[in-house]
């Protein structure tokens, strides 16, 4: 699961960004570290609609769902964020999972879309693999990735993900998100190795998913925030998100902790900033 991939780099936020930006912190086992939580949100099933929200927008009228390209012109920049920071848009895409290595299983069904959000491209690459797999309604009309590096704080440097819906679905989302905290706080997975290491045996992994205490930034209509690990054997992955509802659209943020290294908090300057243009293209 989870194995070693680098997303490409595409077009950067700014005009004189490098357009070979590195990708600031290690992500030895995802190719978009949450991008989880976003990948997560599309393997979710159908959840009951949430209920009514206060959407920051005047009465009466709802925010604005945004065009592709609204959503792209929405995401922060070098500029939004000041000096020290450097914002780089990713092309969306799942990387290499190993050659036919097999779906990795939860123990726990419920879990399921979990383990298929981590890695998708295993899951999504056989047709009628699971009856987890992401219904339509779940794929946002609109996408933008990006990484945030920081300068003084290479450990702390983010993975994002904007995710525009239309109707109500970025709530149910969320809901569906929330859901899961309960059964899906510990479970273990196992996966067949790759044809070539038969002789490896199955691979069994722990995983643990905790909330973490997210105050809702301002502009946003809720947030939550999280940590999953991954634990084989000696090899520990943590990865911690706040994802944010503002209106139809989701922001995601995310970090990576290997081994003794904890994941640290999103950035919350970070996090308020985008919430915070976003919803103001929102309103425009």
């Amino acid at each position: 699961m989870l194995a070693q991939s680098r997303a490409t780099v595409g077009d950067p936020v700014r005009a004189d960004t490098p357009a070979e930006a590195p990708v600031p912190h290690p992500a030895p086992r995802s190719s978009r570290p949450l991008l989880l939580s976003a990948a997560l949100l599309l393997a979710a099933g159908c959840a009951a609609p949430a209920g009514g929200s206060a959407d920051g927008a005047p009465s009466g009228v709802p925010p604005r769902e945004l065009s592709a390209a609204e959503l792209r012109a929405a995401a922060v920049t070098d500029a939004d964020l000041g000096p020290g920071f450097t914002v780089t848009v990713i092309a969306p895409g799942h990387g290499e999972t190993g050659p036919d290595g097999g779906r990795e299983a939860a123990d726990k069904p419920v879990c399921q879309p979990l383990l298929d959000a981590v890695a998708p491209a295993a899951a999504s690459g056989r047709a009628g693999a699971s009856a987890s797999a992401p219904p339509v309604s779940a794929v946002p009309y609109a996408e933008t990735d990006l990484s945030v590096a920081q300068a003084a704080d290479p450990a702390g440097s983010l993975y994002g993900a904007l995710l525009g819906y239309r109707d109500d679905r970025a709530a149910r989302l969320q809901a569906e998100l929330e859901g899961l905290f309960g059964p899906c706080a510990e479970f273990v997975s196992t996966a067949p190795p790759p044809p070539a290491e038969r002789s490896r045996g199955v691979t069994r992994t722990g995983h643990r998913l905790n909330r973490d205490d997210t105050p809702t930034p301002e502009g946003a209509d809720a947030a939550t925030g999280f940590t999953l690990t991954n634990e084989s054997g000696s090899v520990v992955l943590a990865q911690r998100a706040v994802l944010a509802r503002v209106g139809p659209a989701l922001v995601v943020f995310s970090t990576v902790g290997v081994g003794a290294e904890p994941a640290p908090a999103p950035d919350e300057r970070v996090v308020r900033r985008q919430v915070a243009k976003l919803r103001a293209a929102q309103r425009g």
